[in-house]
């Protein structure tokens, strides 16, 4: 994949990602403990929706513009997070933003809390470090996401998530994805994981999924959404891997995949999957 964030912003993949991200630091939230979070592809922060990029794609129309029809009020509850979270984004920077993971993780930090946004790409971490830098809660570094993930858990509160986002340009990435993850878990066996992945090759999830089941010491969850049937030639889905979920993440997602599945599907097919990997009990 050839991946620049500002022609993909708002698409269904961001709907799943940016739904499970506000779950879990809504969770975190509610405990006073401070926490970090660490996003080790950040790309921009935000994007606007009007801007040539987003326009050239027009994406978000079959994402995050779907969402305008409310859900059933079980499936709406657990949204209301992520939609305030974009309310309160596009109250600081206007109505046709979108929020990329760095502005919504900003929107759940109190005081004690930090957010670390790391961006390799220099014009798209220059464009980051001056709209996140002057925070006094968010820092910005221009590092290698992969360097950044080793590098920074377990962070000093000892609590928190980090966001695990690569743009998937070479090939191999996947795999790539699943052998760090194990080796960060192994690092920081009580932190928050989410790690993304698109879906155009599900054997190599499938792939990457089964290693990481038998090699995380701690529970998580694979978290899938299908807009379209599995095709190799074309993105049809995207998931994420949950390591150390919230406790009540995996009924959340019981209600909320399957309302995706059926919204932003691509025609009549839409599919998920919720399933637990890793060590249990």
């Amino acid at each position: 994949m050839n991946y620049r964030h500002a022609f993909h912003a708002g698409n269904f993949a961001d709907v799943l990602k940016h739904l499970v991200l506000t779950r879990v630091l809504a969770h975190l939230c509610l405990k006073p403990a401070p926490f970090r979070a660490v996003d080790t592809h950040a790309g921009l922060g935000f994007y606007d929706l009007t801007a040539d990029e987003a326009g050239r794609t027009a994406e978000w129309l079959d994402g995050w513009g779907r969402l305008d029809d409310p859900f059933p009020e079980a499936v709406e509850d657990l949204l209301t997070p992520y939609r305030a979270a974009v309310a309160a984004v596009r109250a600081r920077h206007g109505a046709t933003t979108y929020p990329g993971s760095p502005a919504l993780i900003r929107e759940f930090l109190r005081a004690e809390d930090q957010g670390v946004f790391v961006e390799l790409h220099p014009a798209d971490h220059a464009v980051l470090r001056e709209r996140f830098n002057e925070h006094a809660r968010t820092k910005v570094l221009h590092l290698d996401g992969w360097t950044a993930l080793n590098a920074m858990i377990p962070p000093p509160e000892r609590r928190g998530l980090v966001l695990i986002d690569p743009p998937y340009e070479v090939p191999g990435e996947i795999d790539r994805l699943g052998a760090h993850l194990a080796k960060a878990v192994a690092k920081w066996p009580t932190g928050v994981f989410l790690a993304w992945y698109p879906i155009k090759n599900l054997a190599a999830v499938d792939r990457m999924a089964g290693v990481l089941d038998g090699a995380l010491v701690r529970p998580a969850l694979r978290l899938d959404l299908m807009i379209d049937r599995p095709d190799d030639t074309r993105l049809t889905g995207n998931g994420l891997i949950v390591v150390n979920p919230p406790w009540r993440l995996a009924e959340e997602a019981a209600l909320f995949l399957p309302a995706l599945a059926d919204r932003l599907a691509r025609g009549a097919y839409g599919a998920f999957r919720c399933e637990v990997i890793g060590k249990v009990g």
